[in-house]
């Protein structure tokens, strides 16, 4: 059995029952994706008997060791956290500023699907079970996330509109969204692409800046009885639609 490896440029190719290697072992709790990388780079680690690569993926029935120990597979955990503001998305920040895994358990090791900006608040998913929060992110699955938005003037409805039939962004079209009105300067958008400050960059295009933004649903996940910097445990019926949301067979 051979952990399949893919050059950098075949990475949208790959088959997403599999992860990469550093992402694998950040999950099962070894290191952070940047110190796992050290480890592969020293030769520390093996996957099924052969020296790990940066570009290595791997899937759930691999073996991997670190110094030749078998990396132990962490009880699978599903956490929905209500994002504050003032919170990176990231396991350590070279800044010093707070980060999201301060507001979750230490064990098991989990991390945020996804990201949400510094300013930005809501629905925040974490869990260490590697294939769904790598299937969570794959844009062929079109995981819907709801924003509300207070923008700095009124929208026009043709704003609204123009909203819902897609931006022109630098990085190409957005694809078709909803919009509805909250109030006076607050919306609703929901999309289902994960471009980076994909939502402020679609208000910003319209002549509509966002003066804050909160996602208050995520792969249909709500923050009910959440209060900001709590967290809760999925329920199982919550994980298994996950699961059917992303193709992957309830477990």
């Amino acid at each position: 059995m051979h952990a399949r490896v893919e050059p950098a440029a075949n990475r949208s190719t790959v088959d997403t029952s599999f992860v990469r290697l550093n992402a694998y072992l950040a999950r099962a709790g070894v290191a952070s994706r940047r110190g796992a990388d050290e480890l592969i780079k020293a030769g520390r680690v093996r996957v099924n008997g052969e020296p790990g690569q940066l570009n290595t993926f791997v899937a759930a029935r691999d073996l991997v060791e670190v110094d030749g120990k078998p990396v132990a597979k962490q009880k699978l955990a599903y956490l929905l956290l209500y994002k504050p503001a003032g919170f990176v998305t990231t396991a350590s920040d070279p800044q010093k500023r707070r980060t999201v895994v301060e507001l979750v358990p230490r064990t098991p090791r989990v991390v945020p699907v996804g990201r949400l900006d510094a300013d930005t608040t809501g629905a925040l998913l974490f869990t260490n079970d590697g294939q769904l929060a790598h299937h969570l992110a794959h844009p062929r699955y079109e995981i819907e996330k709801v924003y509300e938005a207070e923008l700095e003037r009124e929208p026009t409805d043709d704003v609204l509109r123009t909203l819902a039939a897609g931006i022109e962004l630098e990085d190409g079209r957005t694809a078709p969204a909803k919009a509805r009105r909250l109030g006076p300067k607050l919306i609703e958008l929901s999309i289902h692409e994960g471009r980076k400050h994909q939502v402020k960059l679609m208000c910003a295009a319209v002549g509509c800046p966002v003066v804050r933004l909160h996602r208050s649903v995520y792969a249909g996940l709500d923050l009910d009885g959440l209060a900001a910097g709590k967290w809760r445990a999925l329920d199982r019926g919550e994980v298994e639609a996950l699961k059917k949301l992303t193709g992957l067979a309830a477990g």
